[in-house]
């Protein structure tokens, strides 16, 4: 009969000893809710300090120390106190050993019985690396601000501000194929700046020289988003470096021929012959042969007249579309530069064709005059519709108003 009370006494020291250890890890859980109900009170401080006291004496213990719970405990509170802490050299060990913790705790929790806790460690660890990203993002360490951004994604992979971050921290970085990878993942999530990543995305592509994806990206974004000027005209650059300027022509022909009063499309006709006409400057420049530097010439005041009818078409439907204005003022003048600039390239004894030349010109500034003055005033503090319009007055020799227009485009804010 005594064995057996002394073994009854024996089991109910160790059943007591158990609870006792075990008592610490459930008052870390009962503190650590309690810090999670009071989060932004005085009295929050207080929870989480009895949290982590029983939890480094749970975690101390034998008995509990490789208990599923201790480590998702130590490592949601000790990921919280790294939170807390703004000086790196003491908030990183933190971080470390809640990182160590809740990755023991994934592992040995095979029953998902804490895995609101662990889940709440995680968040706390892309919480910290979302504030340091910032920082060395702000710092211009844009490689530390990729890593940081990207363990951040890597707990939130659906995370609109988590994949941009990431993307954008590694395009910084010239670390194109994560950027790629990132901008594209995006483009599958519902983010509020889609239209703005297309964009992105193609730059990203032009700056690893595959022109071809650039092109598929930004077609893409104009079909999604086909009132989008900045898409628009990417398109048309894109296009107009890889020989395909006709193509870009067609499907603004046909979207026309569907909407024959969309103003836009005219202007985008128009933007696209000018870039023609633009791209042909780079190869007079090149050009010593003078015959064939007359049919550029030629070809290049061609592209501008046609730019200038899609203009028109776009004013007849809007007369205020400040762009069309501005656009179709440079188109008419430019080629009156060029005819005033090789008049007086004549020699002295070429009085008669100077005087033709010199006529010409003026006829193609004063027809320039009326669209001029329309922009400056639809934007007077638009540095390119003042530049236009004060080469105007320099052509016809108002050195006056030349000068006022000067006043004014040094008067404006620097850019």
């Amino acid at each position: 009969m005594k064995i057996k009370l002394l073994m009854a006494g024996l089991l109910g020291l160790v059943s007591a000893t158990t609870f006792a250890q075990k008592g610490e890890l459930n008052n870390a859980k009962s503190e650590y809710e309690k810090y999670e109900s009071l989060r932004g009170t005085p009295l929050a401080k207080a929870s989480l300090t009895a949290a982590r006291t029983s939890i480094d004496k749970a975690a101390a213990n034998e008995k509990t120390a490789a208990l599923p719970l201790t480590y998702a405990l130590k490592g949601a509170i000790y990921s919280t106190y790294a939170n807390q802490d703004s000086v790196a050299a003491t908030s990183l060990p933190l971080f470390t050993t809640a990182e160590e913790a809740l990755k023991k705790a994934k592992e040995l929790d095979t029953k998902a019985e804490n895995k609101q806790i662990i889940e709440t460690g995680n968040l706390n660890l892309a919480q910290y690396q979302l504030t340091k990203g910032v920082a060395e993002y702000g710092s211009g360490k844009y490689e530390l601000a990729y890593h940081s951004f990207d363990y951040y994604r890597t707990i939130l992979p659906e995370d609109t501000n988590a994949v941009y971050y990431t993307g954008l921290s590694a395009a910084n970085s010239n670390n194109y194929p994560a950027a790629i990878t990132n901008y594209t993942k995006l483009l599958t999530l519902k983010f509020s700046k889609t239209q703005s990543i297309y964009l992105d995305l193609s730059s990203v592509y032009l700056l690893s020289k595959d022109t071809t994806n650039a092109l598929k990206t930004v077609t893409e974004g104009v079909a999604k988003f086909p009132n989008s000027s900045e898409l628009r005209k990417r398109e048309i650059e894109i296009s107009l470096q890889t020989g395909k300027e006709k193509e870009v022509l067609d499907k603004i022909q046909k979207a026309l021929a569907a909407d024959p009063k969309n103003k836009t499309l005219y202007y985008y006709a128009g933007l696209t012959y000018s870039q023609t006409a633009e791209a042909i400057i780079k190869e007079q420049a090149k050009t010593k042969d003078p015959i064939a530097k007359n049919k550029l010439q030629a070809t290049k005041v061609e592209n501008y007249n046609k730019a200038a009818e899609m203009y028109k078409k776009a004013l007849e439907i809007d007369p205020n579309y400040f762009e069309a204005n501005l656009n179709i003022g440079y188109v008419i003048i430019n080629p009156a530069i060029d005819d005033y600039n090789a008049a007086n390239k004549l020699p002295a004894n070429k009085q008669k064709e100077y005087d033709v030349a010199i006529a010409k010109a003026k006829a193609q500034f004063e027809a320039a005059k009326p669209y001029l003055l329309k922009a400056a005033d639809l934007n007077p503090k638009s540095i390119d519709a003042l530049t236009n319009l004060r080469t105007y007055y320099l052509g016809v020799k108002d050195d006056a108003n030349a000068n006022k227009i000067k006043a004014q485009i040094d008067a404006l804010p620097k850019q």
